[in-house]
């Protein structure tokens, strides 16, 4: 089966997996890790989630290796799904910290020992997880060139990237990228703030690249937003006034449209007229179940609603 971008760009919801597979450690996943990931994948599915985010970092590779395990007992899954992950960060290692690495011959035996423990003959989506300053985007290029030339990767995104870097590396590409994953939340707004403070003092205050969201929506490169659900802080972790306003008024209008505060949330981003695809990222079957509003129905928020929403999460008025 091959997916096209635009097959792919139908994902309102992808699942991210990082929860997956045991500790954060090197210590080898069991049968309970693996149970769990099935029960979580269950959820996705139920819930009308077909596209699985990745990366080879996630609990040391474990997170691909216990859902490759569930792709090799369950016929058929493989088929059903948009599998992707991503690549570009070394996990510390004793005396060593943790680094970015994006060398050409890193990024082929990466993808390769991610279609190992995937047990796939495919990575539909391939992402570069953080910018690499060494790295050398010709060189980049081929490394990705040859992967989709060897079959390996159908289509390729970044990660944490800014306007300008995409586009560095897209004019070494004779094919597009078709992602770029941003944390993106109502709790993490700087990605939308950095847009209404131009003119402003706080305006020096905002670290997102300024342009990033209007290159994406110019050159139709799909915005997906990690960390959507805001680490649970208006759904249960709520600790300033500030967060507590928030969660009531997450609450209210879910009670008001028949929904979860999670869909409210997933909503939010979904409103927006950039297409943002939320990364739901919880190892929990019930709160996975809880977003499957935002993966099956239109995002029922007003304009009004919306700001609403920006507002009180905001805590203080737009310039």
């Amino acid at each position: 089966m091959v997916i096209k971008a635009h097959e792919a760009d139908r994902d309102r919801l992808l699942y991210g997996c990082m929860a997956l597979g045991g500790g954060w450690d090197t210590q080898p996943y069991g049968p309970g890790d693996i149970d769990a990931a099935e029960a979580a994948i269950e959820a996705a599915l139920d819930s009308g989630i077909t596209g699985f985010d990745h990366a080879d970092i996630y609990r040391h590779g474990k997170a691909e290796g216990v859902f490759g395990e569930v792709l090799s007992r369950t016929p058929g899954l493989r088929e059903r799904i948009t599998l992707q992950t991503k690549c570009g960060i070394r996990l510390a290692e004793g005396d060593r910290p943790g680094i970015y690495d994006l060398r050409g011959p890193t990024i082929v035996r990466r993808v390769e020992e991610s279609l190992s423990r995937l047990r796939a003959d495919v990575i539909d989506v391939l992402l570069l997880h953080r910018p690499d300053p060494l790295a050398d985007p010709a060189e980049v290029a081929e490394a990705l060139t040859s992967l989709r030339r060897q079959g390996l990767v159908r289509e390729f995104g970044v990660s944490n990237m800014s306007g300008a870097q995409i586009a560095l590396l897209q004019s070494h590409l004779e094919f597009p990228l078709i992602a770029n994953q941003l944390e993106m939340s109502l709790d993490r707004r700087d990605w939308l703030e950095d847009g209404v403070l131009v003119n402003t003092p706080a305006a020096a205050q905002s670290g997102f690249p300024t342009g990033a969201i209007e290159y994406c929506l110019t050159r139709g490169v799909r915005l997906q937003a990690w960390g959507a659900l805001a680490q649970g802080r208006f759904t249960g972790r709520q600790e300033s006034e500030r967060e507590h306003a928030t969660a009531r008024l997450i609450a209210k209008l879910a009670g008001e449209k028949g929904t979860t505060p999670e869909t409210i949330l997933l909503w939010w981003l979904r409103r927006h007229p950039a297409g943002i695809v939320p990364v739901v990222g919880s190892g929990r079957p019930e709160r996975i179940r809880a977003c499957a509003d935002a993966a099956r129905r239109e995002p029922e928020l007003s304009h009004e609603e919306w700001y609403e929403l920006w507002l009180t999460a905001r805590g203080v008025p737009l310039p």
